[in-house]
């Protein structure tokens, strides 16, 4: 760093990036300690459809139930598998979120129970797998299902490469994220 020069400080580039970099670590840990509790995140309007695929990892699973769950563990709808991994599950108009959708298997299927909270009312996808319900159990550990949790969860449990990390997203080369073209 150079001398002071009346009011006005003068700093080799380098030295300001690493002091940004500082900067900005120290705050992304801080953040990351937050506990959000669990807040009201909207509701169905209308009825809505909600679908996906059961698995896991190894296998899709065809055989079990689906239960839907409110914030206060009453149960909202059920769907059987039988013979498919695909569930589709209607939920009522007026249900509130967040709910969780969780996966009881048969006793052919195995021991299995999975699950994945939903806190959109806009996103009807909902695949249900370990990763999912790793991150529901992540997202109620910071202290319930939100958006900010759902997203620290997300981000806890999945493998990013650290030359990937940016606040703004990938600024490489684009053909080489991931493998290839995205």
């Amino acid at each position: 760093m150079k001398a002071l020069t009346g009011k006005r400080i003068h700093i080799k580039t380098p030295k300001l990036l690493l002091l940004l970099a500082f900067v900005m670590s120290g705050c992304e840990s801080q953040h990351s300690t937050e506990i959000h509790k669990v807040e009201a995140l909207g509701k169905f309007d209308h009825a809505t459809v909600l679908e996906g695929f059961v698995s896991n990892n190894k296998r899709r699973l065809k055989a079990g139930a689906i239960k839907a769950t409110d914030s206060d563990n009453r149960l909202v709808a059920v769907a059987n598998l039988k013979n498919t991994a695909h569930y589709e599950l209607e939920i009522p108009a007026g249900t509130m979120l967040p709910i969780v959708l969780t996966f009881y298997a048969d006793i052919d299927e195995g021991a299995e129970k999975l699950s994945v909270a939903v806190v959109d009312n806009d996103i009807t996808q909902y695949d249900i797998n370990p990763l999912t319900t790793a991150i529901a159990k992540r997202a109620m550990a910071l202290g319930g299902y939100t958006y900010v949790n759902m997203m620290r969860a997300a981000e806890d449990s999945v493998h990013v490469p650290d030359h990937n990390k940016t606040s703004a997203g990938f600024r490489g080369d684009t053909t080489q994220q991931y493998g290839g073209w995205h």
